[in-house]
């Protein structure tokens, strides 16, 4: 199985180039890089690209409000003509509260948006002239929407690669299915093997009746929190917080994608007193509320023959790359981990 990582939200773009380039050399395959709002993914994918020499970089994800669909499929070109054909473009639709609070953008038709993106990217990318007439996106533009000026324009670059990949990160059962037909990779959340496929096994088997010959099998990158030996379980709970916040915190009450998937992961009541707990204020009893029985199967934290069976039970519910976070506390403790799970990951 291959190993992705996801770069952290915030901290300092210099370190964490350091650490994708040790871990690069201990097996890593693929990194992401977040983009919420903080700073721009972007720039830390082309100061990636500069250092590294084999691993993918791709964007996890770019929301498709805050960039015209032919200014991502520039980006993609430009990055994957930087490392030699390495690089990744994930596309997702973030959330109202990010897309409206922080861009002043209104959050409407995401799977539409998402759909034309890939189609134009994909034109794009093939040099052929752009002539997209969509529901929420038109080139050219027409006469009573501009100048009248526009006209069916083709890159002019020649991209390295017109396939490049497209990941999407999806939750909803329309945005899996749509995932399923149309992209390379599907960047779940909260995936618990076996619980999963009861989940969304029908939306992707959906999409994939309506995939096209010419895409290869989709790539699946789920995983969690790693950390291999014994003793090593009250690490588990250091992922709580951040859990917290997805499903107590990112949205309102019947408008967090994050906590309709929590629920129905088994977890109904518990996604409810989460929420309430966080949005009032009780941050810390909110993280304490999640069950253990959900963090247990969300995480590689334990001993190695714990860490290989969550790993078999990943590939058997059709992951193909573990995205991962590595636990150790030093640079040195992450490289160690990222070697044990690659051995693991082979043997998988």
């Amino acid at each position: 199985m291959k190993i992705s990582t996801l770069l952290n939200y915030a901290g300092d773009y210099h370190a964490a180039v350091d650490e994708v380039v040790a871990l690069e050399k201990a097996g890593l395959d693929t990194v992401f890089v977040a983009e919420a709002y903080g700073f721009d993914a972007v720039s830390m994918m082309g100061f990636l690209a500069a250092k590294t020499e084999r691993v993918q970089i791709g964007s996890g994800i770019l929301p498709v409000y805050t960039r015209t669909p032919t200014l991502l499929a520039m980006t993609a070109a430009g990055l994957d003509n930087l490392t030699g054909g390495r690089a990744i473009l994930g596309l997702g639709a973030s959330g109202p509260q990010v897309i409206e609070g922080w861009h002043g953008i209104p959050y409407d038709a995401p799977l539409a948006r998402i759909r034309e993106t890939i189609d134009i990217c994909r034109t794009v990318w093939s040099r052929e002239r752009l002539n997209h007439q969509g529901k929420k996106y038109t080139m050219p533009l027409p006469k009573d929407q501009g100048t009248g000026l526009g006209k069916p324009l083709k890159m002019i670059t020649v991209p390295p690669r017109k396939d490049i990949p497209i990941i999407v990160a999806s939750l909803t059962h329309k945005s899996v299915e749509m995932t399923a037909e149309l992209a390379e990779g599907w960047l779940p959340t909260m995936f618990i093997p076996g619980k999963a496929n009861d989940y969304w096994g029908d939306a992707l088997k959906a999409g994939a009746a309506k995939r096209s010959g010419d895409l290869p099998p989709l790539e699946t990158y789920a995983g969690g929190m790693v950390a291999i030996g014994e003793g090593l379980e009250g690490l588990r709970d250091f992922g709580r917080p951040m859990t917290a916040l997805y499903v107590g915190g990112m949205g309102a009450r019947g408008k967090n994608f994050y906590n309709t998937v929590f629920a129905n992961m088994g977890f109904e009541k518990e996604a409810k007193e989460i929420q309430d707990l966080y949005l009032d204020g009780k941050k810390t009893e909110a993280a304490a509320a999640i069950p253990d029985e959900f963090i247990e199967q969300t995480t590689l934290v334990g001993p190695e023959g714990f860490v290989r069976d969550r790993i078999s039970a990943l590939k058997e519910s059709g992951v193909t790359s573990l995205n991962v976070n590595l636990a150790g506390q030093t640079l040195d403790d992450r490289v160690r981990i990222m070697d044990k799970l690659r051995t693991l990951a082979d043997a998988a």
